[in-house]
């Protein structure tokens, strides 16, 4: 369930970051085809609470750094660690497919950084995305870390409707995907639960957080690459933070 005033807000401020230029408030009706007064309220709300001003009058408006102050203050406070972003660099560099580091969310693993491939054909996300976390590399490695009980409740809630050819179809599947990933020390997943996208994931935890690591691009490439990026994912954290790695827990390396 959402709420649809809040839906609009965050959909107005994507859309200021992908045309990056002022707007007004036709354009804004015509491109999201909401009611002018609806599209009137949404910009002047975010204007009297100083997230919106007119660079020029009646040319439009534009988000102040008032945002980007609060976004920074908030990252500040819970950043991903340096050594992780270290090692997503480090396997964008060796397997050249697209990195990135989730977290967990409910039902949902987040993207909290990505690196994109540089490949013409390349899987795309940005941080943001949400992914469910019973149908991905990345959400099973999260699974992993949770304990019994916080897993059960997240399965009994998990739903399949939306999955890839090759998705497990019910809870015991889930559980033997689990199960399979914590032997071989690395998840993963091809066409779960988007089609034709291969990509492995290895949970880790630093600070006390719990976090996975992914690799992915197109099954065509990668599947057969699974193993060469588990080793990858495994050597870059071993580099970074010694032999710990996995479940385990342990500090991040201070910059």
């Amino acid at each position: 369930m959402t709420v649809r005033q809040i839906e609009n807000a965050v959909a107005l401020l994507e859309y200021f970051a992908h045309v990056r230029r002022p707007t007004t408030l036709a354009e804004v009706v015509s491109h999201f085809g909401w009611p002018r007064s609806s599209a009137f309220h949404v910009l002047s709300t975010l204007a009297q609470t100083g997230y919106l001003y007119e660079p020029r009058v009646r040319e439009g408006f534009y988000p102040t750094p008032k945002l980007l102050h609060l976004a920074s203050r908030i990252a500040e406070a819970e950043p991903v660690p340096d050594g992780l972003l270290r090692i997503m660099w480090t396997l964008a560099e060796r397997t050249g497919e697209t990195v990135w580091i989730s977290g967990a969310s409910g039902q949902y693993a987040v993207f909290l950084d990505v690196i994109e491939s540089e490949a013409a054909v390349r899987y795309t996300a940005n941080p943001g995305k949400r992914v469910p976390i019973h149908l991905t590399a990345s959400g099973l490695a999260l699974l992993s870390q949770f304990d019994e009980r916080d897993r059960q409740i997240i399965l009994r809630k998990a739903t399949y409707e939306a999955r890839g050819p090759n998705a497990p179809r019910n809870v015991e599947e889930v559980r033997a995907e689990l199960e399979a990933g914590k032997l071989r020390g690395w998840f993963r997943s091809a066409s779960y639960y988007t089609p034709d996208l291969g990509g492995v994931a290895v949970p880790v935890a630093v600070n006390n957080r719990h976090f996975a690591i992914t690799v992915a691009g197109p099954l065509f490439r990668a599947e057969t690459k699974f193993e060469d990026f588990a080793r990858e994912i495994l050597a870059a954290i071993t580099e970074e933070y010694g032999d710990q790695h996995g479940q385990h827990r342990f500090e991040d390396v201070p910059t």
